[in-house]
């Protein structure tokens, strides 16, 4: 089986789009961005390239490139010693479903499930979502995530208009249809997330249920339930928004959030919700309420 050559590099100051040129001139097939110290970054804007602070660029060469030539010519042309390249030889696979290996089905809660095609769920009373790693957010690996889908679990939407607001992969939208909402709207800022909800929404057999809105201004209200699994600033500038949206009474689930972002997102929510944390888990947060009876915010505009 022929290997690939890769080789790999931290660019500690390399300016990123001249280290993958430089790649890419010695004949690169290939360039991976890579977190080199653990150091997560948060989910970036469509269109938005944003590195960790500590990036190790990674280059695939095809298997007959030369080692010792491509290693010389990759060191000159980002002018950087040779021994600061690291080479490893890797065997050609099915790269497609090789990622998903590791990935499995997830219980949340007393019922929810998010299971991979490649796997089964065994228990009769599951309510399972079927999803597979792709190129929008959202796989109920996050915390941010995971406690939503928690919250769903214990909190199902029975017969409930819903609107999922930055619907990433379209996974607490399929989960609030699966635990039994009428009609779920999604939005999402990325054309891209849009897409991969409506796939999974027919791959899970509930395109009927799931409806994408490319604009917000779409997004029809009142609804019993709205969830936003975004970031802080976001929220906080949502929020007279959001209060529209609800009916009274109405619950909203807000995620995404850091510990130390409670007080400022629950004094931005006050107006027009009783809202408290629901749960925490790795440093992130989940908020939970009710509207209240207070005016619309936008009528009164």
């Amino acid at each position: 089986m022929s290997e690939f050559l890769q080789i790999s590099f931290e660019l500690l100051g390399l300016p990123a789009e001249q280290a993958e040129e430089a790649c890419f001139a010695c004949g690169a097939s290939a360039i991976t961005f890579a977190d080199a110290r653990d150091e997560p970054v948060l989910e970036p804007a469509p269109g938005e390239v944003r590195l960790w602070p500590a990036t190790r660029m990674q280059a695939l060469f095809a298997p007959d490139a030369p080692q010792a030539a491509t290693v010389r010519a990759l060191s000159g042309a980002l002018g950087v010693p040779p021994e600061r390249l690291q080479v490893q030889h890797l065997a050609d696979r099915a790269w497609e479903r090789e990622w998903l290996r590791d990935f499995h089905a997830m219980r949340f809660g007393a019922r929810l499930w998010i299971c991979p095609h490649h796997e089964q769920v065994e228990d009769p009373d599951a309510a399972v979502v079927r999803l597979d790693p792709g190129l929008a957010f959202g796989t109920g690996t996050h915390p941010t995530t995971a406690l939503c889908l928690e919250w769903l679990d214990a909190h199902p939407p029975l017969e409930r208009e819903v609107i999922d607001y930055g619907c990433g992969s379209g996974i607490l939208a399929l989960a609030a249809a699966r635990l039994g909402a009428c009609r779920v709207q999604c939005f999402d800022i990325d054309p891209q997330a849009l897409l991969a909800t409506r796939d999974n929404a027919e791959a899970n057999a509930l395109a009927e249920r799931i409806r994408p809105c490319a604009s917000a201004d779409a997004l029809s209200a009142p609804v019993g339930l709205l969830m936003a699994n975004i970031l802080c600033a976001p929220l906080v500038a949502l929020a007279p928004r959001f209060a529209a949206l609800l009916a009274p009474r109405g619950s909203i689930l807000l995620s995404g959030l850091l510990e130390r972002d409670t007080p400022q997102v629950c004094a931005a929510y006050a107006p027009w919700f009783e809202l408290r944390p629901f749960g925490a888990r790795e440093g992130w947060i989940a908020l939970a309420g009710l509207r209240t009876a207070a005016p619309d915010p936008l009528a009164q505009a």
